[in-house]
Parts: structure tokens; C-alpha cells; sequence
């Protein structure tokens, strides 16, 4: 039994879509705390213009009866307000009348650091537009609404993720920033508490926790790199001053390996952190090439974020609980979710685990 999510929309078009599949029958998701974390996106300072426009909330089109899980797909959809100034210029289908709105001419500038050229070269595209509204962020939306959802189900096997800012939100250097109309980048971290040993696997590559985490956090936009526990600086250390003692207990009298060892869980609180580079899209753009003439020209210019470093928290927190929960249905299994927390409660009865 495994997780899986697969999420479709563009930044400007009408809705985001996610789709939940795995999860067991009989699991409550709170629409309230779906919403919060959707609003808990939008926030932080620095944020564009846009995050007065779209009031996100979350609707289901399938997989839930009356606030419950039915072990089916879950569809989650994110509407986008906005999209009723880009009707024409994002129509699923072409158009009909005059053209009219935003996004009625080819974009042509793309954007140092964006996905715009490789997009473009990528796909055979003539309209940088075709790549950049997958590429954008905005899209991360859907993957919060799912993020939570993983919550909810990790909430009933005594698991919480929280995700925060450590550096990059300084109101100050915003302003600064925002002034000289550049933007800014910056680091979160995301801590999850109650996770039993074993989680993940030694086994394959592909089945070591930690290496899930990294791909699923260097998965987001602007992302640019991935520490677990004391990440790099365990590097400068000697072994005697870089591996965490076992107590009698089976606790640990430090957590530098982030309660990761060997691509599994060790029982201590998962500690990941990543940083995100400053956002491309600037007010004062750099220099770029016309795809349509190919000469020189200055990148794209559109509405973005100074700083999105508190909107990163909250999604990076998404990430890392989608892949805890994932990590633990494949250990525990279950179509309802009595069998997932009765194999729960099972397994740390029988490694006489408990968490701190």
C-alpha cells in the first residue's frame, strides 16, 4: 500500500487540481485546517499583490462523503480567482471574439533562472507562456491542500510536521529589497516529531527516507539545496564528534544525523532545512534574448514576490509530511484507518519505542 499524488493546472488558468490516491477509508479532513494551511501559503512579508486577489480554499470533487474518506481517490481543487482576467489568454480551448484580458500576446523575453528557455527549447514551444505557467509557483497550492490532508493522517499515528523560517524574512532587508525592485531568497526548516523508527529503508536507493526527503524538497520551485540534521557541517568534524550515542534506552544523547540513519527513521525528530535563491522574475529585469527576433532584450517583467521564503515553510512542511505519510502507509498499511493505526500501535509496541 502506498500514497501517491498527482497535481495538474496552470499558474493563471482556471482551477489546481490534486489527486490523492492510498489513502484509507475513514480518515477525517478537516476542511478549516485544510484552509488555514492554504492561507498560511499566501502570507508572509514580501508577498505580491497577487495574494489579495486569490482567496484559496479547498473543494472536493471526489473521495470524501460527508468530511470522511472513502478509500478512493481523493480530488482536491484550488480555484483560481485571477483566472477571470486571463479568460481569454488561458482558455482550455480556442478562443473565440477579440482578443482580450491578460495574456493575449506571445511571451517572447524569457526570464535568467526561470524555466522559461529550457522550457521552450524543451517542448518546441514559439509562446514562453506554454512553459512558465506549469513552471510557476503558484502550483504549489495544490501541493498544500495535499500536504495537509498527509497531516491529518499522520495526526492519528501521533506524527506533527511544522515547518518555519530560519533565515530570509527580515522585514528590513524586504524593504530594501523591494526598493531597489529586486528579490530576495532565504532557508526554513521542518521538524516532525513523533515518527518511529524504521520509516524508510537501507534496502534500494530509492527507498531511503533522506533521499526522498532531498528530492521531494529540491522538487520545489527555487529551491537549491537540501540539508539533513547538521547536513555540511558534519563535514568538518571528526566521526567522535559527529555521530549521535545510543543511550541504555535506545534514545539518542544528540541529533545531528536529523533522526536519519542509514535512509531510515532513527526515532528522533526528523530535522530537514532547504534554501530557496532569490525569485527571477524582477521589476528591474536582467539581460535576456527575443526568441521571436533574436536579438537582446531585457527578460520578462511580471508581478512577483520580493521575498516567498514564509510561503516556502509552509510548503516544504507539505512536502516532508506527503512523504512521511507515504513512508508510512507502506509500512502500515490498511484499507480502513482503524487496520493503518491498530499495525501502528502494533509495531512500536514490539520495538518498545516511545516518543519524546
Amino acid at each position: 500500500m502506498t500514497l501517491e499524488l498527482a497535481t495538474a493546472g496552470e499558474s493563471h488558468g482556471p482551477a489546481l487540481v490534486a489527486i490523492l490516491s492510498g489513502l484509507p477509508a475513514g480518515l477525517t479532513v478537516d476542511r478549516d485546517a485544510v484552509n488555514a494551511d492554504l492561507r498560511r501559503r499566501q502570507q508572509g512579508y514580501g508577498r505580491s499583490p497577487r495574494q489579495q486577489i486569490e482567496t484559496d480554499e479547498v473543494e472536493v470533487l471526489a473521495g470524501l462523503r460527508q468530511g470522511r474518506t472513502l478509500g478512493t481517490p481523493l480530488a482536491l481543487v484550488v480555484r483560481n480567482r485571477d483566472h477571470k482576467n486571463w479568460t481569454w489568454g488561458m482558455s482550455p480551448w480556442p478562443p473565440e471574439g477579440e482578443p482580450q484580458g491578460k495574456g493575449t500576446k506571445e511571451v517572447t523575453l524569457p526570464r535568467p533562472g526561470h524555466a522559461d528557455l529550457a522550457g521552450v527549447q524543451k517542448y518546441g514551444l514559439s509562446d514562453v507562456r506554454d512553459a512558465l505557467e506549469r513552471a510557476s509557483a503558484r502550483h504549489t497550492a495544490a501541493h498544500v491542500a495535499a500536504g495537509a490532508v498527509a497531516k491529518a493522517l499522520l495526526a492519528a499515528i501521533g506524527i506533527d510536521v511544522h515547518g518555519s523560517v530560519i533565515d530570509g524574512d527580515d522585514p528590513a532587508r524586504v524593504d530594501a529589497a523591494r526598493k531597489d525592485r529586486d528579490t530576495l531568497g532565504g532557508t526554513v526548516e521542518v521538524r516532525a516529531a513523533g515518527v518511529p523508527p524504521g520509516f524508510g529503508s537501507y534496502a534500494r536507493k530509492e527507498d531511503r527516507l533522506d533521499a526522498r526527503f532531498a528530492a521531494t524538497l529540491m522538487g520545489i520551485q527555487a529551491v537549491k539545496s537540501v540539508e539533513i540534521g547538521d547536513g555540511k557541517e558534519l563535514a568538518s568534524l571528526r566521526g567522535s564528534q559527529a555521530h549521535d550515542e545510543i543511550n541504555p534506552d535506545r534514545t539518542r544523547k544528540t541529533n545531528r544525523a536529523g533522526g536519519l540513519e542509514g535512509g531510515m527513521s532513527n526515532g528522533e525528530e526528523i530535522v530537514a532545512r532547504c534554501s530557496m535563491k532569490p525569485l527571477p522574475t524582477l521589476m528591474q529585469p536582467l539581460q535576456s534574448v527575443d526568441l521571436a527576433t533574436g536579438e537582446a532584450a531585457q527578460a520578462l517583467v511580471e508581478r512577483s514576490d520580493t521575498s516567498a521564503v514564509a510561503a516556502l515553510a509552509v510548503v516544504a512542511e507539505a512536502a516532508v509530511a506527503f512523504e512521511l505519510a507515504r513512508a508510512a502507509r507502506e509500512k502500515f498499511g490498511g484499507d480502513a484507518l482503524g487496520d493503518f493505526v491498530a499495525a501502528h500501535r502494533a509495531y512500536v509496541e514490539r520495538i518498545d519505542w516511545q516518543p519524546r
